[in-house]
């Protein structure tokens, strides 16, 4: 009698099971489609036609295999509207790249994930720099749900910096919103960065700059 093997149908031509690695790798390209997002592990779960105890179970492999990181959010300043659930990242952005099925992220594909995979590509930059350099830092995330969000929050002892990162060349004063409004709740941040792929540093206000990316990271 032939079997079906990890979902792939045998010589013999029985019908396709789901396997436990086939729901595994699932699982861990749906994380990769979420790269940057809040997680949402019953969403996951949905989308994966799993239990959510068992997404759980695979999201956490993931994390202990160093293939996925969380990243906390910064709650210094309590509030009951402050979302409270980690970001999810994989890892690589390369590899959150591949999983995703994205070929390219020029201007002119209009990739939907372009924004998401670059947020990736800085975390993942950011927290080697932090461990070699800081490393009793914390990377975190801002959120006020529905209002404010800043990328990322850098936590070293009683000081802050915010950072928002974006994929364009440009930025609009719209962008500034997320830091302005952290900056302005948050006397003990010490600057504000809006890091975009750009090549020219400009001072915005007194604790706000603009920073190439790569100036960033360097």
């Amino acid at each position: 009698m032939s079997r079906a093997i990890d979902g792939h149908q045998t010589p013999g031509g029985s019908k396709p099971k789901t396997g436990p690695f086939s729901s595994f790798r699932n699982v861990w390209r749906l994380t990769a489609l979420r790269s940057g997002q809040v997680l949402n592990s019953s969403e996951v779960a949905r989308d994966a036609k799993l239990t959510t105890a068992t997404t759980t179970r695979y999201l956490a492999l993931l994390e202990v295999s160093f293939v996925l990181a969380k990243l906390p959010p910064y709650l210094r300043n309590a509030s009951s509207r402050l979302i409270k659930s980690p970001k999810i990242f994989i890892t690589d952005s390369g590899l959150a790249a591949h999983l995703a099925g994205i070929k390219t992220l020029s201007v002119e594909s209009d990739e939907p994930m372009r924004g998401a995979l670059f947020e990736t590509y800085v975390a993942q930059n950011l927290a080697g720099i932090l461990q070699a350099n800081l490393p009793d830092s914390r990377l975190c995330y801002w959120n006020v749900q529905g209002r404010h969000e800043v990328d990322f929050v850098i936590e070293a002892g009683l000081q802050t910096m915010a950072i928002e990162v974006k994929s364009a060349s440009r930025w609009r004063p719209g962008d500034l919103a997320g830091l302005k409004a952290f900056i302005e709740g948050h006397p003990e941040c010490r600057m504000g960065l809006l890091a975009y792929n750009g090549t020219q540093t400009v001072k915005l206000d007194d604790r706000c700059w603009a920073v190439p990316l790569h100036l960033l990271l360097s």
